[in-house]
């Protein structure tokens, strides 16, 4: 199946046809199987997340400072994303089912090696090179399982699909990180049991390679291979390519505008959170904090998640995808100084309630634009440049903040500063919409 090119002027009108009833999406097995696919890859990311986290923030056999929290994201999630773009091109030219089994199988091999150097104390560059690897692999599935959707279910309800798709993967990946949790307490915070839980992640790798082994060769596309005749030449042109399609197709455009503001507000968030939870904050009543209030912070973002899953389509369908993504940032930057800026145990984990709910709609509005608008063969590289600029501008946004941050996470200008950046995303996504359509209709 192949999906509309290029950038439709009537591009929100085009998310508004007659919505698909659950019971009937469920009911398409190709729809299905994928889902279960992302499902069990995502938990296994929380668990991978989750078990690296914890051995590496509350282990009381190490200690961590913002400026190693941020070393410990830029390392692992920079570096895929400087070649994301030029991998993204295999994504348009190899079978996405082989690439799917094979990856995961890839995946759970090198999940044992980073379990191995967690539980033999190894910390710093090496740990974080190792866990580059995972997260590389893992990022390449992730798009991979993107681009592969529209194969399985109708472009017409893409925002549907995608909404339960990728806001339950992302609630597995948080269902995920309690297990992780939940198995610390069952093999310890130390080394050798950090190793134990890391180890775990494997699970999900393996029974995501079996239900992606399910589908027929040549089923997720791509149907057409718009590639240089050689892979080398194929993969330098990936990161020209993405840009280039993506550039020129609005809904995109102002689209990855508004990503890009909300990972930085994000980041900075994620930090300050992760260091209140650390150093800051007490027990209140039954909430709990330290690495128990990371578990409930967590659930919360999963609340949050499953939320998004149920109002983004309707918001899409009645309003259009502009004004949810318009409202999406607007709500964030309310939600970031009214909930965060207290900066207590409950007022914080509200905040990470609203904030991921408006991350998942504004990141399902974005699915649903590439997916929809993007020619099947350019789209894998669109998707890795998107996980691209995904991931540099948090790791940015969490460099720069941890540089600033006080050591104990109470900083509420930074706070201030992430929910202004939500409104600066609202104002770029404007522009930039307002000059696309002119230039479309000149």
């Amino acid at each position: 199946m192949t999906t509309a090119t290029g950038d439709p002027a009537a591009a929100d009108t085009s998310t508004r046809p007659p919505r698909l009833g659950l019971r009937r999406m469920l009911g398409t097995p190709g729809y299905v199987r994928l889902l279960v696919t992302r499902f069990l890859a995502q938990w296994g990311d929380g668990v991978f997340q989750a078990g690296i986290g914890g051995a590496v923030l509350f282990n009381p056999e190490r200690q961590a400072d913002p400026l190693a929290i941020a070393a410990g994201f830029a390392v692992i999630l920079l570096p895929y994303s400087l070649v994301g773009p030029f991998a993204g091109a295999l994504l348009d030219r190899w079978d996405r089912r082989q690439v799917l089994v094979v990856a995961n199988l890839v995946r759970g091999a090198l999940i044992v090696l980073v379990a191995f150097a967690v539980g033999s104390g190894v910390a710093g560059l090496p740990l974080y090179a190792s866990a580059l690897l995972v997260m590389g692999v893992s990022r390449f599935v992730g798009a991979g399982l993107s681009a592969a959707l529209p194969h399985t279910m109708d472009e017409k309800h893409l925002v549907e699909a995608n909404a339960i798709m990728a806001t339950g993967g992302a609630t597995m990946a948080a269902v995920g990180g309690g297990s992780a949790f939940a198995l610390r307490a069952v093999f310890g915070g130390d080394n050798y049991g950090s190793g134990w839980v890391t180890a775990c992640a494997l699970v999900g790798s393996v029974f995501a390679a079996l239900a992606a082994a399910g589908f027929a060769k040549g089923s997720l596309g791509p149907d057409e291979r718009d590639e240089p005749a050689k892979a080398v030449t194929a993969i330098a042109h990936g990161l020209l390519d993405s840009g280039r399609v993506a550039a020129r197709t609005r809904s995109v455009a102002t689209g990855f505008s508004a990503l890009v503001a909300h990972r930085i507000g994000f980041g900075v968030s994620m930090l300050l959170g992760l260091l209140l939870m650390r150093f800051a904050f007490t027990d209140v009543g039954w909430l709990k904090a330290g690495i128990a209030g990371v578990g409930e912070a967590l659930a919360a973002g999963a609340i949050g998640l499953v939320a998004a899953a149920f109002i983004t389509a309707p918001a899409v369908h009645r309003f259009g995808r502009k004004a949810t993504v318009c409202g999406a940032l607007v709500i964030s930057s309310v939600a970031q100084l009214g909930l965060g800026l207290p900066m207590t145990l409950p007022s914080i984990l509200a905040a990470v309630l609203v904030v991921a709910c408006c991350s998942q709609v504004i990141k399902l509005c974005v699915d649903s634009a590439v997916q929809h608008d993007v020619p099947d063969e350019a789209r894998g590289r669109v998707f890795a440049l998107y996980d691209a600029l995904f991931n540099l501008t948090f790791v940015s946004a969490i460099t720069v903040a941890a540089m600033l941050v006080a050591p104990d996470g109470r900083s509420p200008e930074l706070m201030v500063a992430g929910a202004c950046a939500y409104l600066v995303g609202l104002a770029v996504y404007l522009v930039v919409d307002r000059r696309m359509t002119r230039s479309r209709a000149a």
